[in-house]
């Protein structure tokens, strides 16, 4: 699989005139990797997106506590599919993820061969897995914000007028808000349900929308809903 090897070595690690990019660019790049390969459409590896997150927030908190230069982040990111379908419950076997990433970096290609690089490949992302649970110290079942955004916009569509939630895709771009947030580590610097009324809050500012009595209420709607709520 011509995957890119080395923490900065492959193309997406890689920037104008073959510059090294800066780490955000590469980590948006991995992410992208992580959702396209894992995700439902196309020939790909059908994970659910509370799986999908558990993916990508393991992968951002691993180089939160290592260099970008010392791993190989496609390397990291196939590890962190194949730990997040555990923690989640969604196994899947190290041979689809070889499979799907062979196609995604090669789409033309032809299937890889079981031979001595598959088999390498293969044990270098379970010795990989190992690497990771030993430097997040165990530390890899998280909570997201899926929960508490399907929460409140429940809330929110029992409080706007039929009319106003039909005719905006609020919800759709609260959910596409919330997946593309995942790109980056702001996962790990802010509580879960915060991020859900974040995308929310931008969703409902992109249409236009108004809640409701919000100027008469005491509180912002916003304020509200991030007011010590526990969702079990």
């Amino acid at each position: 699989m011509e995957a890119p090897e080395g923490g900065g070595g492959g193309p997406a690690a890689r920037g104008p005139e073959g510059q090294p990019a800066p780490e955000a660019r590469v980590h948006f790049r991995v992410a992208r990797f992580i959702m396209e390969a894992a995700g439902i459409t196309g020939v790909k590896l059908g994970m659910r997106s509370i799986p999908i997150a558990t993916a990508c927030t393991i992968y951002h908190k691993f180089f939160c506590e290592t260099n970008l230069d010392a791993y190989d982040p496609y390397l990291i990111a196939m590890s962190s599919i194949y730990l997040a379908g555990k923690v989640e419950e969604q196994h899947l076997r190290t041979r689809d993820i070889i499979n799907v990433s062979n196609r995604y970096f090669n789409p033309s290609g032809e299937p890889l061969e079981l031979d001595s690089r598959f088999w390498e490949l293969r044990d270098s992302i379970v010795q990989c897995e190992l690497l990771m649970l030993r430097v997040l110290r165990f530390q890899v079942s998280f909570q997201h914000p899926h929960k508490y955004l399907l929460h409140y916009l429940v809330s929110l569509q029992n409080w706007l007028n039929r009319h106003s939630w039909q005719r905006t895709p609020v919800a759709v771009t609260a959910w596409a808000l919330l997946r593309d947030s995942y790109h980056g580590a702001l996962c790990l610097r802010f509580q879960a349900q915060h991020i859900a009324v974040a995308v929310l809050y931008l969703a409902l500012q992109v249409y236009g929308v108004e809640v409701p009595a919000e100027v008469e209420a005491e509180k912002p709607w916003w304020q509200i809903y991030t007011m010590d709520t526990e969702i079990p």
